[in-house]
């Protein structure tokens, strides 16, 4: 039974109609002493509440009833009802435990499409064995053939993304960059109903504030100066299927509005047409950003944030995920074999052990480009550690602040000595007595360090 809460009539009765003619059993009140009693002896799956039930307009009441509800039935799924007026609050209706917030007027299609996600999302928590489950197990119920690894935490994220897959529930992947995040969320795609329709990628870090509309949307030749002729936008091209929205944290404020009203009413407009277009669309974003740190420093919109991310999958970096890193080389020299024609190819024991080790704070993409390095310059059919140690790549180190040190994990106490060695020399023009002394060192040691670094001098 879904338990519809609203004081004015005129929309009880609408949300009645409508959800009697596709199937679901409902009961409707207008108060929040009836909607407590009901929650209580009628267990509903799901509750529609109205934030507003008195003539003070705030919508605290509809905050205090859904804190209410929540403390009788915690996992019960609730969907705030709201005016754009009152978004702000819906959020903190989200914080408080909501599942979405539906504005008004709703469209009925997609409120109908909300209510299933979420009764299916519920459903589906409700079923989960908490037992694990394999990477056998889970290779049988979806198509995960471009992901590799056995870590159990990405079968825990495998799992959900399984179970999420099956609704049209819009999902955040989280995760530093070169983890895959875009795999996962092609998997997303190849295990929903969409499956057969298209998967459309967006790199919004690419997409300049003033071509955002045009790029996303489409335009109308003559539309602006440079408008020559017509262009699909992206979110057409996407229609019926999923698009992929990646560094959605380098989207600007200004953007930021104009997709959280796609996102909430499932329309837009083309630039130089003033009609209105209907989406039938799955939404799925990225960030290797910290969204939720972006949306208290102002950065990012409270009220998007709360739309994009209805369900959140963290993808582990690599190097939580160690095990896993012998079977990516694997599947990598597998790949490599077939496209340089080396059926001997193999990567030894003890290599793999020394991968196992290394930080790769590139993850998946940097131990990548590392064993196709080491492949192409070895020559050998089959790589030890040294060929790997050869084509090491440290990454690049942004200039430090005043009093900065680098991030853990990105410099060697030895590499940091001899970048500050090579600094200090180039500050004082390669005077080694000045040197020695700003370092701390008798001239002796200099020379030595100098030496160990291969740090080229004057003698003096």
């Amino acid at each position: 039974m879904i338990l519809i809460i609203d004081d004015d009539v005129a929309v009880r009765t609408s949300l009645r109609l409508l959800l009697k003619q596709h199937g679901y059993v409902v009961e409707a009140v207008a108060t929040p002493a009836e909607a407590l009693h009901a929650v209580r002896e009628k267990q509903p799956r799901l509750v529609l509440m109205d934030m507003n039930y008195s003539l003070d307009t705030s919508g605290r009441d509809g905050l205090d009833l859904l804190g209410q509800v929540k403390q009788l039935r915690p996992a019960l799924p609730v969907v705030l009802i709201t005016g754009w007026g009152s978004i702000t609050l819906a959020v903190e209706g989200m914080k408080a435990g909501a599942a979405e917030f539906v504005t008004k007027p709703w469209n009925n299609d997609a409120l109908l499409q909300t209510i299933r996600t979420i009764l299916s999302l519920h459903e589906a928590e409700s079923d989960a064995d908490p037992a694990a489950l394999s990477r056998r197990q889970l290779d049988k119920q979806y198509n995960f053939r471009d992901i590799v690894g056995q870590d159990a935490r990405l079968l825990h994220v495998l799992r959900n993304v399984g179970q999420v897959a099956a609704t049209d529930a819009s999902v955040l992947i989280e995760g530093e960059s070169g983890t895959g995040k875009e795999l996962i969320a092609e998997a997303v795609h190849h295990n929903s109903q969409r499956r057969r329709q298209p998967f459309v990628k967006v790199n919004l870090g690419g997409i300049s504030a003033s071509l955002f509309e045009s790029e996303m949307f489409g335009h109308r030749r003559g539309a602006f100066t440079d408008a020559k002729t017509d262009r699909v936008g992206r979110f057409e091209l996407a229609n019926g299927g999923t698009i992929f929205l990646d560094e959605i944290g380098e989207l600007d404020l200004g953007s930021q509005v104009k997709l959280l009203r796609v996102l909430q009413d499932r329309t837009y407009e083309v630039l130089g047409d003033s009609k209105p277009r209907r989406l039938d669309i799955r939404v799925i974003c990225a960030t290797n950003r910290n969204l939720a740190e972006m949306v208290q420093q102002g950065r990012f919109r409270e009220d998007l944030f709360y739309r994009i991310n209805l369900i959140t999958v963290r993808l582990p970096a690599l190097r939580e995920r160690p095990q896993d890193i012998p079977l990516l080389v694997q599947h990598f020299v597998d790949g490599l074999r077939a496209t340089y024609n080396r059926p001997a190819l193999k990567v030894g024991t003890r290599a793999q052990h020394w991968l196992q080790e290394q930080p790769l704070p590139g993850n998946i993409r940097e131990l990548k480009n590392l064993v196709e390095r080491a492949v192409l310059v070895s020559g050998k059919d089959e790589l030890g550690p040294e060929d790997f140690q050869a084509q090491f790549q440290r990454p690049l180190v942004r200039a430090s602040e005043a009093g900065e040190l680098p991030e853990p994990g990105t410099m060697t106490l030895d590499e940091l000595e001899a970048q500050m060695i090579r600094r200090t020399l180039e500050h004082y023009g390669g005077n080694i007595s000045r040197v020695a002394k700003a370092l701390g060192l008798s001239r002796g040691a200099l020379y030595r360090r100098l030496e160990k670094y291969a740090i080229p001098f004057d003698a003096e």
